[in-house]
Order: C-alpha cells, then sequence, then structure tokens
C-alpha cells in the first residue's frame, strides 16, 4: 500500500480536478447534466483510481486502476477538446488544461511501465 497524500501523481490529478472544476464555472447552464457532468467524471475519476490502487495490496491491482486513470485522462482530454470546439471554454482556458493533462498522463504512464516491471 502507498500513502497517496505522498504520491505526486495523485497530487497532480487533484490539482488537475480542482483546476477543471474552475473552468466549467463558466459553462454554460444547459450543460450542467450534459458534457460538463462528464467532463467532471472523468476527472475525479483519475484521482480516484490512484487512490483505490494505492490502497490495494497487490501492485497488479494497483496497475489495473492506473491504467483504468489513463484511460479517464484521455476521455477527459477530448471531453475538453470538445468543449472548445463548441465555444464553451476558450483556448486559454484549454490550453493549460491540455498541458496539465499531458503531464498526469506521462507521469501515470511512468508508474504503470515501474509498477509493470515488478509484475512480471
Amino acid at each position: 500500500m502507498h500513502n497517496i497524500k505522498k504520491l505526486k501523481i495523485w497530487n497532480e490529478s487533484i490539482n488537475l480536478c480542482v483546476d477543471v472544476y474552475k473552468a466549467l464555472a463558466s459553462m454554460p447552464n444547459d450543460e450542467k447534466y450534459g458534457l460538463s457532468s462528464q467532463i467532471k467524471r472523468a476527472v475525479v475519476s483519475i484521482s480516484s483510481n490512484i487512490a483505490e490502487g494505492a490502497g490495494r495490496e497487490r501492485e497488479k491491482e494497483f496497475y489495473y486502476f492506473l491504467n483504468i486513470a489513463y484511460g479517464s485522462s484521455y476521455e477527459l482530454q477530448t471531453q475538453l477538446i470538445l468543449c472548445e470546439k463548441l465555444n464553451f471554454i476558450s483556448d486559454e482556458i484549454n490550453q493549460p488544461l491540455q498541458n496539465k493533462i499531458d503531464e498526469v498522463q506521462k507521469m501515470i504512464y511512468v508508474f504503470k511501465e515501474n509498477i509493470k516491471k515488478k509484475i512480471i
């Protein structure tokens, strides 16, 4: 088991979540239960799955949950691109978020690869 509060990957995913929630504050009200809701589920899923995996006893289980977090990061990336194309958020808001998503994705990938070496 890992102490999630000490995991940089978890802390960065929490920071991403806060930034995404702030960015969504300006979205149209009619999107609260549409795309906005999907985005919130995806961004929360990243840190939640990292936490759930960290709390498991076996590295193989952690690897599994990191894969889910990794997939959620791509889902989030896609949804934010859609928001920009639909003019729900600006490029000035989206670009920093995309950069943070890229960083979190890299961190998850490296973490997964390190765990993979242990379980193979």
